[in-house]
């Protein structure tokens, strides 16, 4: 199933990656330009210099960098880099009602303030139910909210993904977020979006984060829901593959 369609994108061979945020690309040309790198953490495994990269150019004069690294082939599994496009697509999976795993639900709202720890939800979910009193024999409408959060996952070792790639303590504070809002009519979900198609399986970083792998074992059993999708990357498209193995 194809969620999102990319507009045509630039080719080249990535020279060096610095500061986190910019990316010198070689056109085909020879011409050399900078891109932006949405993904700001250390890109393990994925961020080889001389590999085929794809940019994507925005019109927009007031961008001070015009182009955007959008994917990368690692060893012929073309991955996704930029790290703003996994909320765009769960949105737009959400909007048609493509992930049955988080079912049901009437509307959602992203970016949403909650917890104890001053967090931002990527999703919040809400489904509105009627309930029967049998006291008044009146139906009364109740609502259950699921919080939603959703991880961009590129590091692998063989066929298992893996999240995180380096310690985390803004990851770690989210677990323990959606972990502290399961209640009563209140769910919370993560989602890892594995950003290549050679994964059929996932699990926790430990060797990178060990209190994330805790905290990830500890939500689970707390009743956090883990869904690892996983999507195919091509310089035309993403497509859905559906939820792997943990």
């Amino acid at each position: 199933m194809i969620v999102h369609t990319y507009p045509p994108l630039i080719g080249g061979t990535l020279v060096k990656r610095y500061k986190r945020f910019f990316a010198d690309i070689e056109l085909s040309n020879g011409e050399i330009v900078t891109a932006h790198c949405a993904n700001t953490g250390p890109m393990t495994g994925i961020c080889t210099i001389g590999s085929s990269v794809y940019l994507s150019q925005s019109s927009d004069p007031k961008r001070k960098l015009k182009y955007t690294w959008e994917i990368i082939d690692v060893n012929g599994i073309w991955v996704g880099v930029n790290t703003s496009l996994p909320n765009k697509i769960i949105g737009s999976m959400l909007d048609r009602h493509l992930l049955p795993e988080l079912e049901p639900y009437d509307s959602f709202k992203p970016e949403v303030a909650y917890g104890s720890e001053k967090s931002r939800i990527d999703f919040l979910l809400t489904h509105a139910h009627n309930d029967s009193n049998q006291d008044s024999k009146k139906l009364t409408t109740t609502y259950t909210k699921t919080y939603l959060e959703v991880k961009n996952t590129t590091w692998h070792d063989g066929n298992i993904a893996l999240f995180p790639d380096t310690v985390t303590t803004r990851g770690q504070k989210h677990l323990r977020e959606l972990m502290g809002v399961i209640a009563q009519n209140t769910k919370s979900a993560i989602v890892y979006f594995i950003n290549r198609s050679d994964c059929d399986d996932f699990r926790a970083g430990k060797q990178a984060d060990p209190e994330y792998a805790q905290l990830l074992d500890e939500a689970m059993i707390a009743g956090v829901k883990v869904l690892p999708y996983r999507f195919h990357i091509t310089p035309q498209s993403v497509e859905f593959l559906g939820i792997v193995k943990f």
